[in-house]
């Protein structure tokens, strides 16, 4: 039985006592202020002495009501202070628990707020493998996050930093305010220059201040739900596919993106001299230099530099293959040799 049960008895038991030592008084003769009087200071053991001398009938009834009351007092504050105490040092264990594992995270995801845009990021980026450490400075609603979390001001230095800031991949601040993200977003860079950041925005003019002070892509839900509706309403097909491919699961392929390294081996070739596809099975679908557009549909004389991103679309096997081969882990075979 869990201690706060056990501490709902105890009170019941405890008012229960005081009760019937009230009436029994009240029966020997006694005014209600002073049977409750006689009451507490039996059950309590203060030792006041009695309001009127006892006779031998009011003497057997207070030894009952000793027994009882008194037992019944000391099973309630045993309880009380193993549900405090205990408590205190479950949530204190299970603070120190999670933040071992946060310690030991790297290229994780920061997420600033738990409500309903909160939860569904996390969801997305659950289903994409990525560690997720969640900030809300309500310990309501912390208490409901089922991963990793904190409870603190994501505006707070210490709180990125115990969130790990330092080693995150990148960090979402999806607070209800267009200036608590904003505050985010500049401290969080302040501490991270290299950082990606995604900002939430409920208006078009914060848009320009957030890009301002360090977030990388700036979102309105609102209008991105405005967007996809009707997507949905044009090309039904299409948007459920980009779903399946980016978050379900179901199906085989995935939609990815890998950065190129500077110094990796495809650097410096084109996408037909580094045979992407022949060695791995993955398919370029776009590829994007820092700083400029898309480049959809590449051809095959498309160079590859370092700091490229390439939006790849393949099964598991075939994504880490290439991605893999983009890092130098798995060496590229010379032209006309076993693939």
């Amino acid at each position: 039985m869990p201690p706060s049960t056990r501490l709902r008895y105890g009170v019941v038991g405890l008012v229960g006592a005081l009760v019937v030592g009230t009436v029994g008084f009240m029966a020997f003769g006694y005014s209600l202020i002073d049977a409750v009087f006689q009451t507490v200071i039996t059950v309590s053991t203060v030792g006041f002495g009695e309001v009127r001398p006892f006779g031998s009938g009011q003497k057997w009834f207070t030894i009952f009501l000793i027994l009882v009351g008194v037992g019944v007092a000391a099973y309630t504050f045993s309880t009380l202070v193993e549900t405090l105490v205990g408590g205190f040092l479950s949530d204190e264990l299970r603070r120190r628990r999670m933040q071992r594992q946060i310690d030991s995270l790297q290229n994780h995801l920061i997420l600033c707020g738990w409500g309903r845009v909160g939860s569904s990021i996390a969801r997305y980026v659950a289903a994409s493998d990525m560690d997720v450490v969640v900030i809300d400075s309500s310990a309501e609603r912390v208490a409901t996050v089922k991963g990793l979390s904190l409870h603190g001001d994501a505006t707070d230095e210490d709180v990125l930093r115990s969130a790990g800031i330092d080693r995150a991949k990148a960090l979402v601040t999806a607070l209800n305010g267009d200036a608590d993200n904003l505050y985010v977003t500049l401290t969080a860079r302040s501490m991270r220059p290299d950082l990606f950041i995604v900002a939430r925005t409920s208006s078009e003019s914060a848009v320009a201040k957030l890009i301002q002070g360090g977030a990388n892509r700036v979102v309105n839900p609102q209008d991105l739900g405005g967007a996809r509706m009707a997507a949905l309403a044009v090309q039904p097909d299409v948007v459920e596919f980009l779903d399946v491919v980016m978050h379900d699961g179901s199906l085989e392929f995935r939609l990815e993106q890998i950065e190129v390294p500077r110094f990796s081996p495809i650097a410096g070739q084109t996408l037909r001299s580094a045979r992407l596809h022949a060695l791995t099975g993955a398919l370029v679908l776009a590829t994007r230099h820092p700083g400029e557009e898309f480049l959809t549909n590449p051809p095959p004389e498309t160079p590859v530099a370092g700091g490229d991103v390439l939006v790849v679309i393949g099964n598991i096997g075939q994504i880490d293959a290439l991605r893999a081969l983009a890092e130098g882990l798995r060496p590229i075979p010379a032209k006309g040799g076993s693939d």
